[in-house]
């Protein structure tokens, strides 16, 4: 039987802009402008798609052109959405962002007040389909009083995406839950206050965190499990955009848990997954699951 995953988290539309050359702030650049579905939650659902789960999405859009896309984006891709709210006289999220001319995000806003419906009260009555899964997936856009909820009321292991710095303290309250985190270096030390990567790692550890892989951007990774940490070194890629890349990784560390893989076959997925996102514009690269048919990874299914 497949295994089944539960995400929950954001939907947004994303706004992009990618500048065809060096970036002149405060002015018109010109580049590529791009429409497209995205969101933490959202990418990883479509990532765990690629990879061959069966996923349903909880999440929340407005009756708006923009959440009608959204639907329609998520229902050819396959993704169950019978737990998505659909809200009425409500605007779907939305994030806008700009990348430099390297690929790498520049900065971004993010509109997402309505993922707050994504409340204790709505999330109780769907506790019963949530602990069927395999695994559950949220993201930090959840309220902190529905990440604990979550936590303390589900029983399915628990993975989570800290989203941003701003957002990735609301996981302190959950740390000891987690099956995984993926944090990259300034996400990591705002949980843990440490600014040594290796320190910060197994301070999340020592919380209670059963497995993390802390991005290092071009310094490579760090992951753990216990009392082991390892090192991966940075993988030469071509980065078009690195939107998207951390959701990959995510979904690969799902992938691997469901999967049984150990610490170093999950954190060589997870590596590989984020470079393979990097060399595509889109923030899902449609490949991703060649790194199941086409590697030593395949072999676990």
């Amino acid at each position: 039987m497949n295994k089944r995953v539960a995400v929950i988290g954001g939907m947004n539309m994303d706004i992009g802009g990618s500048a065809a050359g060096a970036l002149r702030l405060r002015d018109s650049n010109p580049g590529l402008v791009s429409l497209r579905p995205g969101g933490v939650g959202r990418n990883i659902a479509h990532d765990l798609r690629l990879l061959g789960l069966e996923v349903s999405l909880v999440s929340a859009v407005g009756d708006d052109p923009f959440g009608r896309a959204l639907l329609e984006s998520c229902q050819a891709l396959g993704l169950e959405l019978s737990m998505t709210q659909v809200r009425p006289r409500e605007r779907s999220s939305t994030y806008l962002y700009v990348d430099d001319d390297g690929g790498d995000m520049l900065a971004a806003i993010s509109d997402m007040e309505i993922i707050d419906r994504l409340s204790p009260a709505y999330l109780e009555p769907l506790l019963p389909r949530l602990n069927g899964f395999d695994a559950l997936v949220v993201d930090a856009n959840l309220s902190q009083a529905s990440l604990r909820f979550l936590a303390e009321r589900a029983t399915a292991p628990l993975y989570a995406d800290p989203v941003s710095v701003a957002k990735a303290g609301k996981l302190l309250p959950i740390l000891p839950r987690l099956a995984a985190l993926k944090p990259n270096r300034l996400e990591a030390e705002a949980l843990t206050g440490e600014t040594d990567p290796e320190k910060a790692l197994r301070a999340l550890l020592a919380a209670g965190v059963k497995r993390v892989y802390l991005s290092l951007g071009g310094d490579g990774a760090l992951a753990g499990e216990g009392e082991t940490l390892l090192r991966l070194p940075r993988r030469e890629v071509r980065v078009v955009s690195t939107t998207g890349a951390g959701d990959a990784v995510t979904a690969a560390l799902v992938w691997a848990g469901v999967r049984g893989l150990d610490l170093e076959c999950s954190a060589r997925f997870a590596q590989m997954a984020g470079a393979m996102t990097c060399e595509c514009r889109e923030a899902n690269n449609p490949k991703l699951g060649e790194l199941i048919r086409n590697s030593e990874f395949g072999m676990r299914n």
